[in-house]
């Protein structure tokens, strides 16, 4: 499509070197589906990053990263000019984010015979819930659980295991693997609805010059409105990724 034209000041902001620094979260794949042998991801977020650089008019080199901490902590040593990672509250505190261009549903699974039914009675004394550390799910954790206790661990398989090796009351995730791991555990289930949605943005490190964020907002709205989201999401198979909301007028 015809995304809008950036203005020069918008092009120096997000690729000062000549070239979009776009940097990838690997862990989550909706989002990535495929790495090739010479490191070039492939997957939704790849081809908005990809995007993004033909809007602008630029050559595009990925810089990956293991999960998504990685990603933010690299914002504030100057590795990346734009970023593909969940918009949240501590990391806005150096990375301003667009609106989301896609969100993932983030949910509990409970083991077999939990009498845990609601997002409600997981929050509770004695509760614990095992999560991935600095995921972006785990960070709403973090600011709105009042009583159950966070066991955080380094990756998203070893989430699993604590939850399954000490007996852990709950599993916090996102929906698509939580599915996934529910099947190697009978008697499991997910509960219904949601406790957050990650929300899926483009960000760019703080300090540089408005015109950069301002032309990402557009960019972003524009991939939502004309379908291109949605596009990537089927092209990928990326099951479990929606389009994320439309900003109110």
């Amino acid at each position: 499509m015809n995304f809008p034209k950036p203005d020069a000041a918008a092009v120096t902001a997000l690729a000062p070197t000549g070239t979009l620094r776009a940097a990838i979260n690997l862990s989550n794949f909706l989002l990535v589906s495929s790495v090739a042998d010479d490191g070039t991801p492939t997957g939704v977020s790849p081809d908005m990053a990809s995007a993004l650089a033909s809007a602008l008019g630029v050559p595009i080199e990925f810089q990956t990263y293991p999960n998504p901490g990685d990603v933010a902590d690299a914002a504030q040593s100057g590795e990346w000019d734009v970023g593909n990672i969940g918009a949240e509250p501590a990391r806005a505190e150096f990375i301003e984010f667009t609106e989301a261009y896609a969100e993932i549903e983030s949910t509990y699974l409970v083991p077999a015979g939990s009498p845990i039914t609601s997002f409600a009675e997981a929050d509770q004394p004695g509760v614990r819930i095992s999560v991935k550390e600095r995921a972006a799910y785990a960070l709403w954790l973090e600011r709105n659980l009042e009583h159950a206790t966070l066991v955080e661990s380094e990756s998203i398989d070893t989430s699993f295991d604590i939850f399954v090796d000490q007996g852990l009351e709950a599993l916090a995730g996102l929906r698509p693997r939580l599915v996934a791991d529910a099947e190697r555990l009978p008697g499991a289930r997910l509960l219904p609805g949601k406790f957050s949605a990650v929300q899926q943005a483009i960000g760019t490190p703080k300090g540089r010059d408005r015109a950069g964020i301002v032309y990402l907002r557009q960019f972003v709205a524009a991939a939502k409105t004309s379908g291109v989201v949605a596009n990537l999401i089927e092209t990928h198979g990326a099951a479990g990724l929606s389009v994320g909301p439309l900003a109110s007028p």
